[in-house]
């Protein structure tokens, strides 16, 4: 399903866009640029958040790393004798 939106353009991008695609095909290039904005957003937002979060749980994550280190290293020894 598509619909028609009514957008105002600065002249100079209209210039790019048509210097860039052909003729009929100005929505479709539109569809894609858009898209990829967007993608391009929300995989900038989901690193901010992963990171903020790594940030934020650090030291939880140090702390439990350190209390299960010695039962892994003895794990692990004994999976390799």
């Amino acid at each position: 399903m598509r619909r028609r939106l009514n957008v105002t353009l600065p002249e100079e991008t209209v210039r790019l866009i048509d210097r860039t695609v052909r003729k009929g095909n100005r929505s479709h290039f539109i569809n894609l640029a858009v898209r990829g904005y967007l993608e391009q957003i929300g995989r900038s937002n989901l690193r901010r958040r992963l990171k903020e979060g790594a940030t934020r749980r650090a030291e939880r994550d140090l702390r439990l790393a350190e209390d299960w280190f010695p039962l892994e290293e003895t794990a692990w020894r004994k999976g390799h004798e």
